[in-house]
């Protein structure tokens, strides 16, 4: 048997079932010649070990044809206007630019487990890299996704996590906050429902509670136009606000824009900042301090983790640093 960490190989199956190499490789490809006793024992092996012919070679030997999937979850396919998204799509496409296999892009739905079933079926796909996964989602990734399936995010113990140091990303910017001299920080956080919003909160929570600060939260969902809104609920909430973190930059943007509106100078009166550095940080005005996010790297790790069909880590962090412009 395999370990539960590791996917099921060709050679295991041939193995299991007492047959070569090459026969238990015309059995799973459905070419050449296999005795009828060969050919059930390399299926009932296939069936117990679990065992997913790798797309990506089959790639190399057919052609092309063969696809990895980022799917990304949300509440609604409006998630995939994002573009963190963007990022995440073009750094998986260029880690498969050295092999015959396309990139394409699902919407999962939080429940999306009927979703994943199909794409599982789905002999075309090499592989999926999963974007915004949540727990329960997790918990239904099919067998025959074992292997070759890849979380940017939270994963679990037979689904590999690539991502960024979401809390130390987070600690830093609230901390150059307080060494600036704010101490009235409110934040706009993230979707409730994403666990990578949550560590961000979190991190933002435990700094102002261990510095004697009260905590300010405000409801956020990732976009330009919900932080303009969450600047107006902050000031008549809390007018005495002298800073804001956003859980992400278009969050950010949004609210520096909001506070602009209402005639509050930034970094003047508020000090605004974000978390990813996204190209437009650099670019507003005024720029925006923020802490780094390598979107990219990231993205690749996971869509060559797929690629590659190999074990890797449960866990591959990347670190987040403060980028400090003029907006705080």
């Amino acid at each position: 048997m395999t370990s539960a960490h590791r996917p099921a190989t060709l050679d295991d199956v041939a193995r299991l079932a007492d047959v070569s190499r090459s026969t238990a490789s015309r059995v799973v490809a459905g070419t050449g010649f296999a005795s009828p006793a060969a050919r059930d024992r390399v299926l009932a092996a296939v069936d117990r070990l679990g065992y997913v012919p790798n797309a990506t070679a089959r790639a190399l030997v057919r052609g092309g044809g063969v696809r990895l999937v980022v799917a990304v979850s949300g509440v609604t396919a409006a998630v995939l206007d994002d573009p963190y998204v963007d990022r995440v799509v073009g750094a998986a496409a260029r880690a498969c630019a050295s092999y015959p296999v396309g990139v394409v892009l699902h919407w999962l739905p939080l429940h999306g487990s009927a979703t994943l079933e199909r794409i599982a079926r789905d002999r075309g796909v090499a592989g999926v890299v999963l974007v915004n996964a949540t727990e329960p989602l997790l918990d239904t990734i099919p067998a025959g996704l074992r292997g070759r399936i890849a979380s940017i995010g939270i994963g679990t113990p037979t689904v590999p996590s690539f991502d960024v140091d979401n809390a130390g990303g987070a600690d830093q910017v609230v901390r150059h906050l307080y060494a600036s001299g704010r101490r009235r920080i409110a934040m706009v956080t993230g979707p409730r429902w994403l666990s990578c919003a949550g560590r961000v909160v979190g991190a933002y929570q435990r700094i102002m509670r261990e510095s004697g600060l009260p905590v300010r939260l405000v409801s956020g969902d990732f976009t330009a136009e919900r932080g303009r809104a969450a600047a107006g609920e902050l000031l008549a909430r809390w007018p005495d606000t002298d800073a804001v973190f956003a859980v992400n930059d278009l969050t950010a943007l949004g609210v520096i824009a909001g506070l602009r509106e209402t005639g509050v100078r930034v970094p003047g009166d508020i000090a605004v900042a974000g978390f990813d550095d996204i190209p437009h940080a650099a670019l507003n005005t005024p720029a925006l301090t923020t802490a780094s996010h390598p979107v990219g790297p990231i993205a690749a790790a996971a869509a060559t983790a797929v690629l590659h069909n190999r074990p890797v880590p449960p866990v591959t962090s990347f670190p987040s640093a403060l980028v400090r412009r003029t907006s705080a």
